[in-house]
């Protein structure tokens, strides 16, 4: 004896029978659903104002290209004195995102975690050109490629200082992600 099941019998099936949803059918259905909640979301983006990741100050000299060394890196206090404004210059000897100089390998990082904090001054390694481990959760920073976490808890990159170069002089002029424990890169 054969049983036909139809979608009004599905609510009183009991577990381990097939589901009378197609899976076209579910794809279907969840594709447009999901298309309707980008296109609502993107309508009501367009009239809230969103806040820059970039942030800006005025420049800060923080040392001279000519005076860098390979994996020797310089630390400094940018982009106020406030807490969580230690960072860190290093030449990596290797081309990096945001990188400059004629090798575009010097770049710069704020020193602190972006999952709770932790202090990386002194945790950057030469040989995998990375800032870390965290001494709390073990999060590790890849320099090379804009700050992108390598392994670790954190979910964020680290916030890059975006630098500028005048003749031999090297200037810090703003910052590109969020530093741990602010909401829009203001001393607060």
């Amino acid at each position: 004896m054969t049983h036909e099941i139809n979608s009004s019998d599905t609510a009183s099936r009991g577990p381990g029978t097939k589901c009378g949803l197609s899976r076209r059918k579910f794809l279907l259905t969840s594709g447009t659903a999901t298309a309707t909640v980008m296109v609502s979301m993107n309508h009501a983006g367009a009239d809230s104002h969103m806040p820059a990741t970039v942030a800006t100050y005025p420049r800060k000299k923080i040392a001279t290209l000519s005076s860098l060394q390979t994996d020797v890196p310089v630390e400094f206090d940018y982009p106020d004195e406030g807490e969580y404004s230690s960072s860190v210059l290093v030449k990596l000897g290797t081309e990096a995102g945001g990188g400059l100089g004629p090798d575009k390998d010097v770049v710069a990082f704020n020193h602190f975690c972006t999952h709770q904090g932790g202090d990386l001054s002194g945790s950057y390694k030469g040989e995998t050109k990375s800032l870390g481990a965290c001494p709390l959760h073990l999060s590790t920073y890849d320099l090379t490629r804009h700050g992108i976490l390598i392994s670790g808890q954190a979910y964020q990159s680290l916030p890059q200082v975006l630098l500028e170069l005048d003749g031999d002089d090297i200037y810090a002029v703003g910052i590109f992600g969020l530093i741990f424990g602010r909401h829009d890169n203001l001393q607060g």
